[in-house]
């Protein structure tokens, strides 16, 4: 059964940094593409970061250089460090695999105060 859990989420201020992460379970972890999405009030989900088994990061233009993702194979996990956090950030953050897995996680809310 897959399983991905997601934690580290907050509020922060405009400027301010968070670390994300996410623990999956339930499938070879290793050889899978996976990523960070978040959804907004009233916007659809969107992906923001996404890593491939050869820890090739990819990132949308809205947070390329200020995102960073990683991922840590002996874990299972993956991790998306965010800095300078602008408002336009805030949304519930979720991981998945690439292509995705139909049951999403809980997510973890990030806020950003402006």
């Amino acid at each position: 059964q897959v399983r991905l859990v997601e934690s580290g989420g907050g509020l922060v201020q405009t400027g301010g940094s968070l670390r994300l992460s996410c623990a999956a379970s339930g499938f070879v972890f290793d050889i899978n593409t996976m990523g960070w999405y978040r959804q907004a009030p009233g916007n659809q989900r969107e992906l923001v970061a996404e890593i491939s088994r050869y820890d090739t990061p990819d990132y949308a233009d809205s947070v390329k250089g200020r995102f960073a993702i990683s991922r840590d194979n002996a874990k299972a996990t993956i991790s998306l460090q965010m800095n300078n956090l602008k408002p336009e950030d805030t949304a519930v953050y979720y991981c998945n695999r690439i292509p995705n897995e139909p049951n999403w996680g809980q997510g973890t809310q990030v806020t950003v105060s402006s």
